[in-house]
């Protein structure tokens, strides 16, 4: 009797896990189930390139903060950047064009991002404590420097003399353009194909490289990384220049969306909605656990809740409560992770 039900305590707590681990996977299907249910133009081909069009601006960021997580850091600093960023790349078009627009707004992406790093650094800010204050101060900075750069006032995109095809395939494109021959590839938005070509190379370099592995031990245990001979203050300031460039490729994809980009305003909330995905998806806040596929699944999750909740018109501060609650119940699960590990 006894050996039963030890038998049976262990079942329950190996279901346990298991649910714990795939947790967010289950709560995907659960969503599509019930919305395909309750709302039949939930499985339309219209609404599934909505869900894939929506794969923009905060897939960009959450795959950058997926690294600053993972390195036991994190990063406050996204509206500020973001904010800065798009302002000088669209006042930019007109002048050097477009696409050597966009290259300067990521190399300014990536000088951020390695500022960001570099006084985390020379400041000895080793905890997400430190990291939290010193960026989001950043961040008050690099939006008032968006403020002072445009004199507060909007950019609108509609004013520009020459024509930008990129900005526009960004903002509405499909795959389809390219290839008109296949009708299915009109529902593949361009931006989707960009974000799953970043998520490869990114998923490479931290399976498959050196540095990329290291990133895990840093944020595992910082003392003992050093220790052991990782070179902790360059990862520092390389995992917050990945996170800069990719901060940059979202503010590229946020303005294409938008006709007028306000200073401050465009780059709202990506630091929250980002830190989200990343946790919900099952990156530990804690550090040395996780990966940016782990973010694809928070990220899902994110759209979907979000496109469920629209095609059901429910109030949008009710919506706003129930990304909070997501958020309490992620790190709630993170802990108990974190417990168990």
């Amino acid at each position: 009797m006894i050996k039963q039900e030890t038998l049976e305590r262990k079942t329950f707590y190996k279901v346990g896990d298991f649910v714990l681990e795939y947790l967010v996977i289950i709560m995907i299907l659960a969503l599509v189930i019930v919305t395909a249910i309750v709302e039949p133009r939930f499985l339309t081909a219209a609404n599934f390139r909505n869900v894939m069009g929506q794969f923009g601006p905060l897939s960009f960021t959450a795959l950058g903060m997926t690294f600053i997580i993972m390195g036991g850091f994190i990063d406050l600093s996204l509206p500020g950047m973001i904010s800065l960023i798009a302002m000088i790349t669209l006042s930019l078009f007109d002048i050097i064009g477009e696409i050597p627009a966009m290259m300067v707004g990521m190399m300014l992406g990536i000088a951020l991002g390695s500022l960001n790093g570099t006084i985390l650094v020379k400041f000895g800010a080793t905890t997400q404590a430190k990291a939290l204050f010193i960026t989001f101060g950043l961040s008050q900075l690099y939006g008032a420097l968006s403020q002072l750069y445009t004199g507060g006032s909007p950019i609108n995109r509609g004013a520009f003399e020459h024509p930008a095809p990129l900005t526009q395939a960004l903002s509405s494109g499909t795959v389809g353009d390219l290839f008109p021959f296949y009708s299915f590839f009109n529902y593949i938005p361009f931006t989707f194909i960009v974000f799953l070509v970043f998520l490869a190379i990114l998923f490479i370099f931290q399976k498959k490289t050196r540095l990329g592995r290291s990133i895990n031990y840093t944020g595992g245990n910082f003392v003992a990384a050093e220790l052991g001979g990782i070179p902790t203050k360059r990862i520092t300031v390389m995992i917050y220049a990945i996170c800069g460039l990719m901060v940059a490729i979202g503010a590229i994809v946020a303005f294409s969306r938008a006709n007028v980009a306000a200073p401050v305003v465009i780059g709202a909330n990506f630091e929250r909605d980002s830190i989200m995905a990343v946790v919900v998806g099952g990156t530990s806040l804690a550090g040395g656990r996780g990966s940016v596929l782990r973010t694809v699944l928070g990220v899902s999750l994110i759209i979907l809740l979000s496109n469920c909740m629209n095609l059901m018109r429910i109030d949008s501060h009710l919506q706003e409560t129930f990304r909070g609650a997501v958020l309490v119940v992620a790190i709630w699960l993170d802990h108990r992770r974190h417990a168990k590990g």
